[in-house]
């Protein structure tokens, strides 16, 4: 995540970024976004801290109605492939807006996202994704409620010359060429 933010100069994604790799290549570039506003500093939930905001509701107790936190979950989908902790990168919180203060403080802004909003990602890479529904680490409601997510997946065009996500950031016209020459 660091390089994807100092790359473009950006603390936020939208439509038109580019989401790199740490060898400056292009792994998703997004297309689309109807929601404008997506945090990729604020983090990801653990165990001790949907603890601390929810209470204990263990599986062999609640069954499927146990709270689940990001950080294992993400773990449990990275271990069918083989991988652990030292593979687990920084994440992007897709649909959550967070404010960076003056003084450093992080602000979450409740209610950025509606329903029916949506994000479309272009893989330029083979990429392993692993989602996770969670609440925003920062996200101050004291209600446990995951929400269900769609996703769609289908081919498309490679980016043409012009392509927005190629174009919109100085760094990411050499991003797209270090991602191309990997290939060949």
């Amino acid at each position: 995540m660091p390089d994807t933010l100092k790359a473009q100069q950006v603390a936020h994604l939208t439509k038109g970024c580019a989401i790199y790799s740490d060898m400056g290549r292009v792994l998703f570039s997004i297309i689309e976004d109807t929601c404008g506003w997506h945090d990729p500093i604020g983090g990801h939930s653990t165990a001790a801290t949907v603890r601390a905001r929810f209470g204990e509701r263990a599986y062999q107790h609640a069954r499927n109605d146990f709270y689940r936190n990001t950080r294992d979950n993400f773990l449990t989908e990275l271990a069918k492939w083989g991988l652990g902790l030292r593979d687990l990168s920084a994440n992007i919180n897709f649909f959550s807006k967070v404010r960076v203060e003056r003084d450093g403080t992080m602000t979450f802004v409740p209610g950025h996202s509606k329903a029916g909003d949506f994000v479309e990602l272009r893989a330029e890479m083979n990429v392993l994704t692993v989602l996770d529904t969670g609440q925003h680490p920062l996200d101050a409601s004291r209600t446990y409620a995951p929400v269900p997510v769609h996703i769609a997946i289908r081919r498309i065009d490679p980016p043409a010359p012009n392509d927005l996500c190629r174009t919109s950031h100085p760094e990411n016209a050499r991003g797209f060429v270090n991602t191309e020459r990997y290939f060949l």
